[in-house]
């Protein structure tokens, strides 16, 4: 139980930061949400996007599998949001990479920002949210009824007697063998 609280909290706090990511600096300034879904695919263009097309849209898939993950309480779609998270910000430091020939972090605010720390924060987040949380049990097979125990569908059967059993006080003296069995 508290395992799955955990896991559960720590998973919407790294969708949340997902999520969040785009609307913080991402590379010198530029914020995550100006760059195009098309532009991780084909190269970092100067060309700003529209919210609706931007690397928001990935992430708030993730989110969403998440969610789903969470009300299901399926470990796999968590892992599968933490890695949809973690695949589009590498993706895209690759682009930035090969755009400007190397990724840098200045003191002055030029180079990686924010927005990236908390992508792959969030990714990380979730992955370890999947890890904690203790996912769905197997059912457990319903007991098969014994066979030695009568149900309310069998018909009663008297205990079995021996019908040459002599009383019990007039039975002979148990007598050992003569020797060894014969084989």
């Amino acid at each position: 139980m508290v395992r799955n609280v955990l896991g559960s909290i720590l998973a919407l706090a790294g969708a949340t930061a997902a999520v969040w990511s785009p609307f913080r600096a991402w590379y010198d300034g530029r914020h995550g949400s100006t760059y195009r879904i098309d532009d991780l695919f084909s190269g970092i263009s100067a060309t700003k996007a529209q919210v609706a097309g931007s690397i928001l849209l990935p992430f708030a898939f993730a989110a969403l599998v998440t969610l789903v993950g969470l009300v299901l309480r399926s470990r796999i779609l968590v892992a599968v949001a933490g890695l949809i998270t973690l695949g589009f910000a590498i993706l895209w430091m690759v682009r930035q990479g090969q755009v400007t020939g190397s990724l840098s972090v200045d003191s002055s605010g030029n180079g990686l920002g924010q927005g990236v720390a908390m992508a792959l924060g969030g990714g990380l987040a979730l992955l370890l949210a999947a890890g904690l949380m203790p996912g769905r049990r197997a059912a457990e097979p319903e007991p098969r009824p014994r066979s030695d125990v009568p149900t309310p569908d069998t018909p009663y059967e008297a205990p079995y007697e021996p019908r040459h059993a002599l009383p019990a006080d007039e039975q002979p003296p148990y007598e050992p063998p003569d020797g060894p069995p014969r084989a």
